[in-house]
């Protein structure tokens, strides 16, 4: 795997761990249900593409951080993390 690939990859990587702390946290702080009751009630009330697109808003502050540091494949994978992670949002959504 070429160094270019592998920045995308590890950024890939670290935007989908991001995105899935996000929503872990969106749930520990502002849901009065454990983890597993939460998501219970997100897929019957339809609103799990809402939590993962809060949890995606971390993706933002590890964008920026990447930005600042000067690489630039690292952030590409964010954004390709953050774009996956817009597609399970519409399958979630229609399916």
């Amino acid at each position: 795997m070429g160094t270019l690939k592998k920045e995308v990859f590890i950024g890939l990587i670290i935007g989908l761990l991001a995105n899935i702390a996000g929503s872990y946290l969106y749930i520990y702080f502002f849901s009065t249900y454990n983890l597993e009751e939460t998501i219970q009630h997100a897929l019957t009330k339809d609103v799990l593409g809402n939590i993962i697109a809060l949890g995606a808003l971390l993706n933002l502050f590890v964008f920026f951080i990447f930005i600042k540091k000067n690489q630039i494949y690292r952030a590409r994978g964010v954004v390709l993390a953050t774009v996956i992670s817009a597609i399970v949002i519409l399958i979630a959504k229609f399916y």
